[in-house]
């Protein structure tokens, strides 16, 4: 599993020194501030670090279906509480936390690397009413930041 989690934060520190990799947004959507809509499913997520759950479906181009969300902490009596990468591809890693005391809590997404650089996220995190595997993010997004 610290193996697992090792790979990860790897993957995420050498993908924030290319230099070559852009955000994939048009120049007219930098700084904009947009709605982001995203669901996400846990049946592999049993609360412990290194696990992750599977983006079913996103509106942002750089979280796309089959990203992983891996955490890095493990669920407690309180919830989770954990740092927490999105994985979308080789070099594309969001970089974030999140917080959930119960079935409805915050994430936060800021930068990253490939199609993250720049990337700033929160949104509300809620369990769906009807499959308790399936979590739906609601919020914002934007790309901005230095270079952009």
């Amino acid at each position: 599993m610290k193996r697992i989690v090792g790979l990860i934060v790897a993957a995420a520190l050498v993908g924030t020194f290319a230099v070559a990799s852009q955000a994939r947004t048009s120049a007219s959507s930098h700084g904009r501030t947009r709605a982001l809509h995203a669901t996400k499913e846990c049946s592999q997520y049993f609360g412990n670090p290194g696990e992750f759950c599977t983006i079913l479906t996103s509106n942002v181009g750089a979280i796309t279906a089959g990203s992983k969300v891996f955490y890095f902490e493990a669920a407690g009596a309180n919830g989770l509480d954990s740092d927490l990468a999105v994985y979308a591809g080789p070099g594309n890693v969001a970089l974030g936390h999140v917080v959930l005391p119960g079935n409805t809590g915050v994430i936060t997404l800021r930068g990253g690397s490939g199609d993250f650089r720049g990337f700033r996220a929160r949104a509300v995190v809620t369990q769906d009413s009807q499959d308790p595997n399936v979590w739906h993010w609601d919020g914002t997004y934007r790309f901005g930041g230095r270079g952009h």
